[in-house]
């Protein structure tokens, strides 16, 4: 079998791309800004724009260090890695992305198990996690680590609010555990939540942010914690294949996307509220509210497939996502404008009616 991904079809232009906010073009002005780079060999220390990036999201997140990597999967599984032992055990919500989408990661490279909790839009409670928590006994995996994402994506972007987190994180370390943050979109839910992202990822030991979603940037995430856990995690990068050399070009873009696009995640969020509500006037579609930038919506009453809603969409250049037999999700970020949501809806409208 081969997991080789399709060739898109590329007589068939995309106008509004509502697939996912990882399909963002860098802007004129990021390109400019990356061809003006400073850059040295970044996996030998001497790459200042780098360096730069990673000082500013250290700044940003309220840690200590950070370690610049290729994508947020690469985070994750060094994270994962550096935190964990094989025959440990890391508690997430059932639906959280390092389960259902990294390809069987943390089994794969680090050995570890992951207990899957339950929870409202990828959220799961203190209680829930305390519940969870085992004896200290020979017979049962180490309980290492708690994992948590925000947004929850599979949760429709729902927001983990600071004192949910908070709560959490004090079960973890009252019973030894670390707590890790998947932050592919955490700056949107600090824009959300309307608090600094130092709030949001406070009491989390370790926390990645993604440069490549909403934020705009071409390549990139940054991995950040305490000064020793990020000296350890750059030896899993290095056994991941994760050095980039003259990475400040990549690093160039994230740093304009630091300055310029974190408050403009609002925009996207306006955006996201209003397809939701025009999508929600079609009959036959059902819409969960979106938190964010994610629009998760329901297909059944049409008679469609999430899939067949996506396929009649596409010859007007018009892209979603599809999650489920009846699921599909819009995604709403810098590249699509308010009067593209417009149109968007209206020619769901039609494709529907």
């Amino acid at each position: 079998m081969s997991y080789e991904p399709k060739r898109a079809d590329f007589s068939l232009p995309v106008r509004i791309n509502l697939y996912s906010d990882t399909q963002t073009k860098p802007s004129r002005a990021m390109k400019e800004a990356m061809m003006e780079a400073e850059m040295g060999d970044e996996q030998g220390g001497s790459d200042p724009t780098v360096w730069e990036l990673c000082d500013r999201t250290a700044a940003l997140l309220g840690k200590e260090a950070a370690m610049f990597v290729p994508s947020g999967t690469m985070c994750n599984q060094v994270a994962v890695a550096t935190h964990c032992r094989p025959g440990d055990e890391i508690l997430a919500h059932e639906d959280a992305h390092l389960q259902s989408s990294e390809a069987g990661g943390p089994g794969a490279i680090s050995g570890v198990m992951i207990r899957g909790l339950p929870g409202e839009r990828g959220i799961f409670s203190a209680e829930t996690l305390r519940a969870a928590i085992r004896p200290v006994s020979r017979y049962s995996p180490p309980q290492r680590l708690v994992e948590v994402e925000q947004t929850a994506n599979k949760g429709g972007g729902a927001c983990w609010q600071v004192a949910e987190l908070k709560g959490v994180a004090d079960v973890a370390h009252q019973h030894g555990m670390k707590v890790h943050m998947d932050g592919a979109r955490v700056l949107n839910a600090a824009v959300a939540l309307g608090v600094a992202a130092s709030d949001v990822t406070a009491d989390c030991d370790t926390v990645w942010v993604d440069f490549t979603k909403g934020l705009g940037a071409p390549l990139g995430a940054v991995l950040a914690g305490p000064r020793d856990f990020i000296g350890e995690a750059w030896r899993w990068k290095q056994r991941l294949g994760g050095s980039m050399r003259q990475g400040g070009m990549n690093a160039a873009a994230c740093i304009y996307a630091l300055q310029h696009n974190i408050d403009r995640l609002a925009e996207d969020h306006a955006n996201a509220a209003a397809l939701a509500r025009g999508m929600a006037q079609i009959p036959g579609i059902t819409v969960e509210t979106p938190e964010t930038n994610l629009v998760f919506f329901d297909t059944s009453g049409t008679g469609l497939t999430a899939a067949d809603f996506a396929a009649r969409l596409r010859p007007f250049g018009v892209t979603v996502s599809v999650s489920d037999t009846f699921r599909g999700r819009a995604c709403t970020h810098l590249d699509v404008s308010a009067a593209q949501i417009e149109e968007a809806v209206a020619i769901m409208r039609r494709v529907v009616t």
